[in-house]
């Protein structure tokens, strides 16, 4: 990496800065950040670089849209503190903002009666997190939905969704009115960090912004671009990709709202499930496959130098030596329309290979240890001048308002 800082101050004295907060990612907790900074300090010239041509366009753009209500996370963490709080702000913000949403309410749905014990849990998992829950049998499950079969479930009301494209764009709209900027199709190349300077970013049209402090919130590229910054940040984004079908459209009618099978608590995701989305399509999925770039939507997806790093990592062949059987699952289901619809029936079964249609993938940008755990908690370090967000998949889109203003009291301590 080249002296960022001696371009930058070639011809302007050291202590001008071109903002005083600089974010790197344009998904949806980059943009609740740069908004959350221009409320808790009015003035604070706050900067967004996005390197695609438009905002979320990866993990924002390309969930579920579920809002979570925060029953899966362990008490006292930060996933469980900010999906409560956050799902109550979101749809606060959604009617405030006229966005596309639904209190849909979710059923989790035991089929076998080893999820059983699981299930009861979950539900006191649920008590614990403040989580609204009621237990169901399976002539209740029929009430709420019809063609859903189980032998008991959780009803958990506070569930819903929402449009989480439309949420980015709502935040950027209200933090370029306080006078923010936001720059898509600038992709940072460069990062460098003096004590007491603050730090200077190139990007790679050649441009170089100078700010006193910067905040990661590069997702899927995170952890490179801690790395830019010289900091180590002692996990690796290892991505995965959710693959989805969709049902046919005469056949949606057979979900009303959001149906989930009980989750292992030994693996970060959440099984495939049925979600009836703002638009009224029934989404079913996603399995969770390693995928074969950071950016990796499908199997011709590969990025060789991404891979090699994949596989060079400790961590991830770890993960992979621990839970081999459940990979080998959902593998399978990825390459086998029918042992994917065979997961869908389990809960749904009228539906048949010939409902399902292919739906656009999303990848996860999942942390992961050296020692081979997954991160199951948002991660956010610090370093001089500097705020780095390692880890925040679902339900950090749900999240993503009480996230960002965390972030940003974080940035402006680290203000030189």
């Amino acid at each position: 990496m080249g002296d960022v800082f001696r371009e930058s101050t070639a011809s302007s004295p050291s202590t001008a800065y071109d903002c005083d907060v600089l974010v790197i990612g344009g998904g949806i907790v980059g943009l609740s950040t740069a908004y959350a900074l221009t409320r808790a300090a009015p003035g604070t010239r706050v900067v967004v670089l996005e390197k695609e041509p438009q905002t979320a366009q990866h993990q924002t753009g390309r969930n579920s849209g579920v809002i979570h209500s925060g029953i899966y996370y362990r008490p006292g963490s930060l996933k469980a503190r900010f999906a409560a709080q956050g799902a109550t702000e979101l749809v606060k913000f959604c009617v405030e903002h006229d966005i596309p949403h639904e209190l849909t309410g979710k059923l989790i749905v035991a089929t076998e009666r080893a999820e059983l014990p699981r299930l009861h849990a979950l539900a006191q998992r649920g008590r614990e997190n403040g989580i609204p829950v009621r237990e169901l049998g399976p002539a209740q499950i029929t009430e709420h939905e019809p063609h859903v079969r189980g032998l008991a479930a959780l009803h958990v009301g506070t569930t819903g969704i929402c449009d989480f494209s439309a949420v980015t764009a709502a935040l950027a709209r209200l933090a370029r009115s306080a006078g923010a900027s936001v720059r898509c199709g600038a992709r940072v190349t460069a990062i460098d960090r003096r004590p007491g300077r603050g730090v200077a970013v190139r990007t790679a049209d050649g441009t170089v912004l100078r700010a006193r402090a910067l905040v990661n919130c590069a997702g899927l590229h995170c952890d490179q671009v801690a790395r830019l910054a010289g900091d180590e940040p002692g996990m690796r984004i290892v991505p995965f990709r959710g693959e989805y079908y969709e049902l046919a459209p005469d056949r949606a009618h057979l979900v009303s709202g959001l149906v989930y099978p009980v989750p292992d608590p030994a693996f970060p995701f959440l099984g495939v499930h049925l979600t009836r989305g703002i638009d009224g399509s029934v989404h079913l999925g996603p399995n969770a496959v390693p995928a074969l770039a950071r950016e990796g939507y499908d199997w011709r997806a590969v990025r060789p130098g991404e891979l090699a790093g994949t596989l060079a990592y400790r961590g991830a062949w770890q993960v992979a030596r621990r839970h081999w059987r459940y990979g080998m699952g959902e593998l399978r289901r990825s390459l086998s329309r029918e042992a994917f619809t065979a997961a869908v029936r389990r809960m749904l079964p009228e539906a048949t290979a010939a409902d399902l249609r292919p739906a656009p993938a999303g990848v996860r940008a999942q942390a992961v240890l050296p020692d081979g755990t997954l991160a199951d908690d948002f991660l956010i370090a610090e370093a001089p001048h500097t705020v780095h967000v390692l880890n925040a998949p679902s339900p950090a889109a749900t999240a993503a308002l009480p996230i960002g203003r965390e972030i940003a009291e974080r940035a402006l301590r680290t203000l030189p």
